[in-house]
């Protein structure tokens, strides 16, 4: 089922996990044109587990392969689309960040890329508990 309409539901995809949610919006074709399909991927946000952990203080930490990933655009800085996700991720406290990493991030910056081995550093730092 593939009929265009002149309505569509927005969706953006999740900058954290790549899964596509609903934000809730509706676009129009102003000239009221059957050109929208019934979903409309607009661009990327949080989707609603992740805001979630980012308003309760968390950063993510998403790991990206530097070699399988496109060119960084200005200022080393990597758009989402250009990063060559590995499927790791992990979420630290924004002050456990800002200690481990020697630098703070953001006030709003919800989430960084890291290369491979980083996320397998950290959880080697933390002390096995006895169960």
């Amino acid at each position: 089922m593939d009929e265009k309409s002149h309505v569509s539901m927005e969706q953006h995809i999740c900058v954290v996990c790549g899964t596509t949610f609903d934000t809730g919006s509706i676009l129009l074709d102003r000239r009221l044109r059957a050109s929208l399909k019934r979903h409309t991927t607009t661009g990327w946000g949080l989707c609603p587990e992740h805001q979630k952990l980012a308003d309760e203080g968390y950063v993510a930490l998403i790991e990206c392969d530097p070699q399988r990933s496109g060119s960084p655009t200005s200022a080393d800085r990597m758009k989402p689309e250009q990063v060559y996700r590995t499927g790791r991720l992990a979420h630290l406290k924004r002050e456990v960040f800002a200690r481990v990493f020697n630098i703070a991030p953001e006030e709003n910056q919800p989430c960084v890329f890291v290369e491979p081995g980083v996320i397998e550093h950290l959880q080697s730092m933390i002390a096995p508990t006895k169960d």
